[in-house]
């Protein structure tokens, strides 16, 4: 039983490291087309198609329109600068679809709109960024409050529905850090991390694997010279050494 049980374990742990082995090509390869599209040169914000993380997300993009700066939604941030928000405004296009913009953060101190006016811009702009997918419901540990403005992720649909923004794209831009009038909101704060440790939990898995399967020839020989005794001390039993003796007899006569 226990033989069978540690037999299961080493293949269990040789599959693991093995399904990290192919993490970590997957996720080599996403940060080698990520890292591709965020320094490739901008091509205008997709409209009318559906949206996929696997194909769009970080593409640098832009977008050309009016910004809706009295549908502005703040969604709580902690960044390098501190807290505070993201501003979410709305970008009517030439074609009237509208496309949710991160235009970038601001401080808890200038949360209001009145304390940053230079930043409301009223004339045609144009936004470049990065294409970011939709965050649904809230974050880890909080969820969206839209009643109250409360807003802990980037939920497109759900701030789109709120402010009644009509023919929102389902994904939202984060602006570069092209400096806004008055200097806020500051953009080009993405944080673009992958954590990759895949190779560490590979090499875990392989040496558990390794360790088990060690103790399980440990045990197998253990249980091979507890049944043969006589093969660890060099004797041979008790009940072979008379017939040894009756052949030695027979072969003298």
């Amino acid at each position: 039983m226990l033989c069978s049980l540690m037999l299961l374990s080493t293949a269990g742990f040789v599959a693991l490291g093995l399904w990290q082995v192919e993490r970590l090509s997957w996720k080599r390869d996403l940060i080698a087309r990520v890292d591709q599209r965020v320094h490739a040169e901008p091509a205008p914000a997709p409209t009318g198609r559906a949206v996929h993380a696997a194909d769009d997300e970080y593409r640098r993009v832009t977008a050309t329109g009016t910004l809706q700066n009295d549908k502005e939604t703040l969604v709580y941030a902690s960044t390098e600068l501190g807290p505070g928000f993201w501003v979410m405004t709305p970008l009517s296009l030439g074609d009237g679809q509208t496309v949710l913009i991160n235009r970038g953060f601001v401080p808890t101190d200038r949360r209001d709109p009145q304390t940053r006016p230079s930043g409301q811009l009223s004339s045609q702009v144009t936004i470049t960024g990065l294409m970011r997918i939709t965050e649904p419901k809230g974050s880890l540990l909080q969820s969206n409050d839209p009643a109250s403005g409360r807003w802990y992720s980037r939920d497109v649909a759900a701030i789109a529905a709120e402010k009644h923004v009509a023919d929102a794209a389902e994904y939202f831009i984060d602006a570069d850090n092209t400096p806004n009038p008055g200097g806020l909101p500051i953009g080009g704060l993405t944080r673009i991390v992958f954590p990759n440790n895949h190779l560490v939990y590979a090499i875990t898995w392989f040496g558990l694997a390794l360790m088990v399967a060690g103790l399980l020839a440990f045990v197998i020989r253990s249980e091979v010279r507890t049944h043969r005794p006589w093969q660890s001390s060099g004797r041979l039993p008790r009940q072979v050494v008379p017939a040894r003796r009756a052949c030695r007899d027979a072969a003298g006569r």
